[in-house]
């Protein structure tokens, strides 16, 4: 299957390098691109593109509100949008993760990385952020959750799938898919990504293995 992927960003030899990458790349096509938000928007509403690339900071609206109304959009909902950055995690990338984004990178990375987050991101799943900011624990946040969702929470902030969850505490798949679910009822999580964001504000910290 080709992964059909929307590169935005405001400047233009940005855009170039990523649409360069990934078009001359087999599996990948790049339909469209933008240089404001709300191009990005616009483009993503034509193209439907599996994944965009989207940048956070862009002339006329910026990464996290054009990410937002892809986002919420019926047209648009099943779009999964990366944000790449120059900034390290700060409150830009949480307010695009807030608004619906599945993940984010450095624009430091290399190609490979690239290409594997759109893949990861297109599966379906969330990109564990590089590098945590001293979080401001929120107070009470978990008090819902038992001891044992606390590490699986932990786990998943960590970047492991469900999988990885399970070996890692010596429980079945099956057993880890209910905790997550549990999770998500509980902290009232639309998915892993608003998970990772809740763990870090708690300043969740993973379980020695």
């Amino acid at each position: 299957m080709t992964l059909r992927v929307l590169v935005a960003d405001d400047q233009a030899l940005v855009r170039a390098g990523f649409r360069g990458i990934v078009a001359a790349t087999p599996g990948f096509e790049v339909v469209g691109e933008a240089g404001t938000g709300a191009e990005a928007v616009e483009q993503a509403r034509r193209h439907v593109p599996d994944v965009v690339l989207m940048d956070v900071r862009m002339p006329e609206m910026d990464g996290i509100e054009a990410t937002r109304q892809i986002t919420r959009s019926a047209t648009t909902s099943g779009v999964r949008v990366l944000i790449l950055t120059t900034f390290d995690l700060d409150e830009y990338v949480y307010s695009a993760l807030r608004a619906g984004a599945s993940g984010f990178l450095l624009k430091s990375i290399s190609p490979a990385e690239l290409l594997t987050a759109i893949q990861v991101i297109a599966a379906g799943d969330s990109l564990r952020p590089p590098a945590a900011p001293a979080a401001q624990p929120a107070a009470g946040v978990l008090d819902a959750i038992t001891a044992r969702e606390r590490e699986v929470l932990a786990l998943v902030a960590s970047g492991l799938s469900n999988t990885e969850i399970a070996r890692r505490l010596d429980i079945s798949p099956a057993t880890t898919k209910t905790h997550v679910g549990h999770l998500l009822t509980k902290l009232n999580a639309r998915d892993r990504v608003h998970l990772v964001i809740l763990a870090y504000q708690a300043g969740l910290a993973a379980p020695t293995p």
